[in-house]
């Protein structure tokens, strides 16, 4: 006999609707599966054998073959278990095959009792089903949190094969998938608050410019001067995920398997630190089956390289190209795959190997300073717009009074991004960093000081194309936090002594 049932698949971060074709027919007593799996697709025979059998129910003595269309795509992963055993159960009988239930698209893995476990991945195999037409869908009870704030499809939880059995032969109910989402997050409890970080006022403010435009931004200096503090502030003073970067991120992290079993929709953005062994594929995905990468698991949010210089030159060259298109290109013989990647890269450095230049106690020569920091190619620098040489902390610094605190930049930094959203509304871009070189003249308005300041800085400093595009978005940046309607003298200024010379 001959049954259907709907699942769905990943590749990448998208998600494809997967039709799980089942014939029962007369051979030696075996379960086939068949349609381009991986070795977890293919043990699903085993676990749904065996899930079938503790549910209650009797596999038929006969050869069954399990289909998973289209065939021409590889499939990975366990969430295809429940979909399998539904079509088992089906073509052996179990199962009425005209029943108005019969086109839920069913999506868990399956333990040997039966029990339907948390997957990783669900959310945007649920979105991709919703878009293509098929609006019911039964997903783990444990995952019911990721996907119970849709309001476009009918989303069912279960926690065990035999209550979706029940269900879909009309005998049984299984419960909607709950709306758990976190209340609006405030970002008030990041891990460290700028009012915590002593000194390093141009740092800070630094810090507050790149953060309002997207800017890339790379801090120097010798240890313990706050780089890395710094960078964990930043969280803090970023304005929260709006709706559609929400959803986003979200399915980024589910697909990664590291969202948290309770957790809703991400609204803080994330932050990503990897340390500095990571691989190349690590940092920007890989694998036989492509997976997302660091910079992708940062996407809409920071990824934090603490020890820049220390990094791989293989890995830190493979971020030139997502850093440029927000988009990491993963190439290989089964798939080419695309993995969103727009972050705001945060760079630390010491200025030299032993960290104490340019104080007495450095014993680096010249040639050893200018061999470690040339571990940073000259195309990836050119990705970073905003560069900071931090100082070591005096004294008076430690004690100082506590500066402002991170809700009172967010405040600033929230304005500056609104003025560049409504300048950009419908453009495809979010943040003065993104806006493309053609349009530069469209959206940058400079007075007529700023200009003749930009012009003769060009001239006596040999500023590249590139840095001088950059310096016009930086200066841009400024001018939003400052409420400004066009770039001034100032801004430009501020904006020009974010170029360290030797960086030019």
């Amino acid at each position: 006999m001959f049954a259907r049932a709907y699942s769905a698949t990943l590749v990448g971060i998208e998600g494809i609707p997967v039709s799980v074709e089942v014939d029962i027919a007369g051979g030696l007593p075996c379960i086939e599966i068949i349609g381009l799996g991986d070795a977890s697709v293919r043990e699903a025979k085993h676990r749904v054998r065996s899930a079938i059998r503790n549910s209650g129910y009797e596999l038929p003595a006969r050869r069954i073959v399990v289909n998973l269309a289209p065939a021409g795509i590889h499939k990975e992963g366990s969430h295809l278990d429940l979909g399998i055993a539904v079509g088992i159960l089906r073509a052996s009988g179990k199962l009425p095959l005209d029943i108005p239930r019969s086109d839920y698209v069913l999506l868990g893995e399956l333990a040997l009792d039966g029990e339907i476990r948390r997957t990783p991945g669900i959310l945007p195999m649920v979105l991709s089903v919703i878009k293509n037409g098929r609006r019911r869908v039964v997903t783990p009870q444990a995952n019911q949190a990721e996907v119970g704030w849709l309001e476009d499809g009918e989303v069912r939880t279960a926690s065990r094969l035999e209550e979706v059995v029940r269900f879909l032969s009309g005998t049984g109910d299984l419960p909607a998938a709950e709306n758990k989402m976190p209340p609006e997050g405030s970002g008030e409890d990041t891990t460290v608050d700028m009012a915590d970080i002593r000194g390093q006022e141009a740092a800070k403010r630094a810090l507050e410019v790149a953060v309002s435009g997207g800017h890339n931004i790379l801090m120097i200096g010798s240890p313990g001067s706050g780089k890395t503090l710094l960078a964990r502030a930043i969280p803090g003073i970023m304005p929260d995920l709006g709706p559609d970067e929400s959803v986003e991120v979200t399915a980024i992290h589910s697909v990664a398997g590291i969202l948290p079993p309770e957790a809703g929709l991400m609204k803080r953005r994330p932050f990503r630190a990897p340390h500095h062994t990571v691989t190349p594929q690590a940092l920007v995905g890989g694998g036989i089956v492509p997976k997302p990468g660091e910079v992708t698991l940062a996407h809409r949010g920071v990824l934090f390289l603490d020890e820049m210089p220390h990094f791989s030159r293989a890995a830190l060259d493979a971020l030139r190209q997502p850093l440029e298109e927000g988009v990491a290109t993963v190439v290989r013989s089964r798939a080419r795959v695309l993995f969103p990647a727009r972050c705001f890269l945060v760079g630390a450095a010491n200025p030299c190997p032993c960290g104490k230049f340019p104080s007495d106690d450095c014993t680096c020569n010249e040639r050893a300073r200018r061999n470690y920091l040339s571990r940073l190619s000259g195309p990836l620098l050119d990705r970073f717009d905003v560069f900071v040489e931090m100082s070591p902390l005096s004294l008076g610094d430690l004690e100082s009074s506590p500066g402002e605190t991170s809700a009172v930049v967010r405040k600033r930094v929230t304005r500056a991004r609104m003025r560049q959203v409504e300048r950009f509304s419908g453009k495809g871009f979010l943040t003065n960093s993104q806006i493309p070189v053609k349009d530069i003249s469209r959206y940058v308005s400079l007075s007529a000081g700023a200009k003749k300041l930009l012009h003769r800085s060009f001239n006596e400093l040999g500023l590249s194309a590139r840095a001088y595009h950059k310096i016009l978005k930086v200066a841009l940046s400024i001018a939003d936090l400052d409420d400004s309607p066009r770039v001034e003298e100032a801004h430009v200024a501020e904006a020009l002594a974010y170029r360290d010379c030797f960086l030019l």
